[in-house]
């Protein structure tokens, strides 16, 4: 797929973008997304784009009525896929108060100002930025021109929508049997100690939702992520035990768990503050020209729009600068009632402002590079996380009891900003290339984070009582790792004197750089495989069951690349991401449904039957079923 010199739809063509029909189904799609994305990210540690299965709904939807268009369809899609994305931004930090006892559960309005502001700042962030990355950098927006493909193909969306519904019952199904009903186990696993010194371990998460994402980010990034578990489960744990020998009154099924969450998933933290470094390193003389040309564009915005181009007008300076002060006034009151102190309320926001503007131009950047699915957010969350860390505990002193907190909510709205200006640079690329108008996908954009806002803490809320977060617990035995908050934390708690395994974050940190190498050496010689190192990282800080069963799905990718043969590739391809996306969101809303027992009853077990419980291999003969349906999904016309 390539972009075409000209707009699908002419600059000259006036078609009814925004609507209410439209303005409704993409706000409803945002909310039922972010929740979605919300669980999957704090299961798994890893979000997808949902900007094609938006698109495909909304193409089904919109086509009952008698008049609706591809930019309709596209403006619903803009605002659904702002729902994905700032979940990722959500669940990246403000778990991490909840982890560290700062919050006890999830103040509604705060969560909602949080989010909301966050998210209206990436778009507002981005709009100076958009011509210099679309037009002038010509940077290729995987996800925006496929998504664009999609919405040009958009006759066929009845029969896609029925293929993506029946995905996600089975994938709905899938975690009511195992996880709800406890049909068969959700792990299997087995651990083996030899002598208090021969450590092995293998699990593997029966998760329909794991091999979808593996599936969707393909073998290159699924592949990095099992080394970065296989580092840390088979080489670094069975050394330590080696070395230091095993924990003493702990079964060898529980051993790995208890060294893994205690020290070894450390090696991530090292490993993720250098990649979020190098993301900046790596990009800094083009992010320097994104920068510069983006405030020579916003000072030209100060004047009367210079063109009258349907498909080049953005959103008036004068919206942004009372939108951005109207954005700033909540964030400032948050972090005054949190923190008590007006002056480092103040420095905080200056903070917040100058990394959200940096990391939306980085994460726009990067989206128009390897797409929003891998784009580094969580990376320079961190990043962002440990400078306002080192700053604030100048100000506050390094052993200051509310400083953690405080870098985390500085870096919760940066990193909603940067998720959204991520996802909003990619839908404006598919509005560019289908001739849409840009104000108008912007306030889409807007309209799609602040309807995903008001779900966000509720959700949240549900999935931690219900749930828990970080490592699994006797009254959480089904906690959700929440990988990247409990990363966050332990960069925040231990800037200020918090107690941290240095010898494994510096571990991470050698085998961060060494990735670094590996990949500069593979971008060198043109290879097709790259190394990014925070796929590296995210497998490094994920239980091995998950880095398992998230490689299984990139190998189902890669044969259904090598099986495609001479066919509509792209079309072929589409039916396994509809196929991948409907699995993801049918078990991701099953896992929130699910919840409301657990809370309502107080038992994990709450739904619990006895036939087969302590059996795993239902769950495996059906899940490779599943794998072998993706497997066929990508081969065949119809999904």
């Amino acid at each position: 797929m390539h972009t075409e010199n000209k707009p699908y739809i002419a600059h000259t063509v006036v078609l009814p973008e925004i609507t209410v029909k439209g303005v409704i189904l993409g706000a409803l799609l945002s909310m039922l997304l972010a929740g979605a994305n919300a669980y999957l990210g704090l299961f798994a540690g890893l979000t997808v784009s949902a900007s094609i299965p938006a698109a495909v709904v909304s193409m089904a939807v919109l086509g009952f009525f008698k008049r609706s268009n591809i930019l309709e369809n596209n403006i619903v899609q803009t605002a659904a896929s702002a729902g994905e994305a700032l979940a990722c931004g959500a669940i990246f930090t403000l778990p991490a108060l909840i982890c560290m006892g700062y919050w006890q559960s999830f103040s509604y309005w705060e969560t909602v100002l949080i989010t909301a502001s966050g998210g209206v700042l990436g778009v507002l962030f981005t709009i100076p930025l958009r011509s210099t990355l679309i037009i002038e950098q010509k940077l290729a927006f995987p996800e925006g021109v496929a998504t664009a493909e999609v919405l040009k193909s958009g006759d066929r969306g009845g029969s896609e929508v029925r293929h993506l519904a029946l995905a996600a019952a089975a994938g709905g199904i899938f975690k009511l049997m195992g996880s709800g009903a406890g049909v068969w186990k959700d792990v299997v696993s087995g651990a083996l100690l030899v002598k208090e010194k021969l450590f092995i371990y293998f699990g593997a998460n029966l998760s329909p939702a794991l091999l979808s994402v593996g599936y969707i980010v393909g073998m290159n990034i699924a592949v990095l992520i099992f080394i970065g578990g296989a580092i840390s489960w088979w080489i670094v744990l069975p050394a330590y035990i080696a070395l230091h020998g095993a924990p003493a009154g702990i079964p060898a099924a529980d051993i790995g768990s208890a060294l893994w969450s205690g020290k070894i998933r450390f090696l991530g933290v090292g490993a993720m503050v250098v990649g979020g470094i190098w993301a900046l390193v790596s990009i800094r003389s083009s992010l320097a020209t994104v920068i510069t040309d983006g405030a020579r564009m916003l000072k030209n915005f100060g004047g009367e729009r210079s063109t009258t181009i349907r498909t080049e007008k953005d959103m008036r300076f004068t919206w942004i600068v009372a939108l951005t002060v109207v954005v700033l006034v909540p964030i400032g009151y948050i972090y005054v009632r949190e923190i008590h102190s007006a002056p480092i309320s103040i420095f905080m926001l200056v903070i917040m402002c100058v990394g959200g503007f940096l990391f939306a131009a980085v994460a726009g950047y990067m989206a128009g590079l390897v797409g929003s699915s891998n784009n580094p957010v969580s990376g320079v969350t961190v990043a962002t996380i440990l400078v306002s860390a080192l700053l604030l505990s100048i100000f506050m002193g390094a052993h200051s009891a509310i400083g953690p907190a405080s870098a985390i909510l500085i870096g919760s709205v940066v990193a909603c900003a940067a998720s959204i200006a991520g996802d909003t640079m990619q839908d404006l690329k598919a509005g560019h290339v289908l001739g849409a108008t840009p104000v108008k996908q912007q306030v889409m954009q807007i309209v799609g984070v602040l309807a995903a806002s008001l779900v966000m803490g509720p959700v949240l809320n549900l999935l931690n009582v219900a749930y828990g977060f970080g490592p699994k617990t006797v009254s959480h035995p089904q906690s959700l790792a929440a990988p990247q908050a409990t990363l966050m934390q332990s960069v925040a708690q231990g800037v200020f004197g918090g107690s941290l395994p240095m010898d494994m974050i510096m571990g991470g940190v050698v085998i961060g750089i060494l990735i670094i190498i590996v990949d500069t050496i593979l971008k060198r010689k043109n290879a097709a495989f790259r190394a990014p190192v925070l796929a590296v990282a995210v497998g490094l800080y994920l239980p091995f069951e998950l880095d398992f069963v998230i490689m299984a799905g990139g190998v189902i990718s890669l044969l259904a690349g090598k099986w495609r043969g001479a066919g509509d590739a792209a079309s072929d391809t589409k039916a396994g991401i509809l196929l991948a996306s409907g699995l993801i969101t049918g078990e991701a809303i099953m896992g929130i449904l699910l919840a409301i027992p657990i809370v309502a009853t107080g038992k994990p077990s709450a739904l619990h039957v006895s036939v087969l419980s302590s059996a795993g291999w239902p769950g495996i003969a059906l899940l490779s079923a599943i794998a072998v349906w993706l497997a066929s999904a990508s081969r065949s016309r119809s999904a």
